[in-house]
């Protein structure tokens, strides 16, 4: 994969009905903002060439509605296709985060976004958390503020499921333009570092 030097964030999703691709589409524009080439895939139809993107991003970026107390079944597909990567350590010291949205404020979302820290774990990568406080937790608080939801592991969406993807909340929005940027921060001062190193 060729880029101009700054990091590359790649963002693997499964989105069912669109929600999802709205909070996928906000981390590429933070982390674009932030200086990182970005690469979005969708996992359900995923291809050779992508899986080559992976394997030369500086950061992945996992993404699936939390169906049932977990990743969607598609994403949980690609999780298992990519043991291929597993063997050989393909992705061992890359960034990673994650993101994921439910029709619940809570959904168990936790449950999802643990989910993916442990799937990077098991690649050897390092994972990078929200880094922001919660929202909403005081009296002074509304529904507008950035982390409205209380996440900390990665960011948390919720969509009404009477809605269209028109309906994604603009406070998650900004949760997720916000996990992007910090994604592509750290993955700069990651791809310094080994350059430094290197020298």
């Amino acid at each position: 994969m060729s880029h101009s030097g700054g990091p590359v964030v790649a963002i693997a999703f499964h989105s069912g009905y669109g929600h999802t691709a709205v909070i996928a589409e906000a981390v590429a524009r933070g982390a674009a903002q932030a200086g990182a080439e970005v690469v979005s895939i969708c996992v359900d139809t995923i291809t050779d060439e992508q899986w080559a993107q992976l394997d030369a991003a500086d950061a992945i970026v996992f993404g699936a509605a939390t169906y049932m107390g977990t990743a969607s079944a598609a994403f949980h597909a690609f999780a298992q296709a990519s043991s291929k990567r597993w063997f050989p350590h393909a992705w061992a010291d890359k960034l990673a985060a994650g993101f994921t949205n439910s029709g619940a404020k809570s959904g168990d979302k936790s449950s999802t976004l643990g989910y993916f820290a442990t799937l990077a774990a098991q690649h050897g990568m390092h994972w990078i958390s929200l880094g922001l406080l919660p929202g909403w937790d005081s009296t002074q608080g509304s529904e507008d503020d950035i982390n409205r939801l209380g996440f900390f592991l990665g960011a948390g969406a919720q969509s009404p499921t009477d809605a269209g993807p028109e309906g994604v909340h603009p406070s998650d929005i900004a949760t997720a333009e916000h996990l992007g940027a910090r994604v592509a921060r750290q993955a700069a001062i990651f791809r310094a570092g080994r350059a430094a190193l290197a020298a």
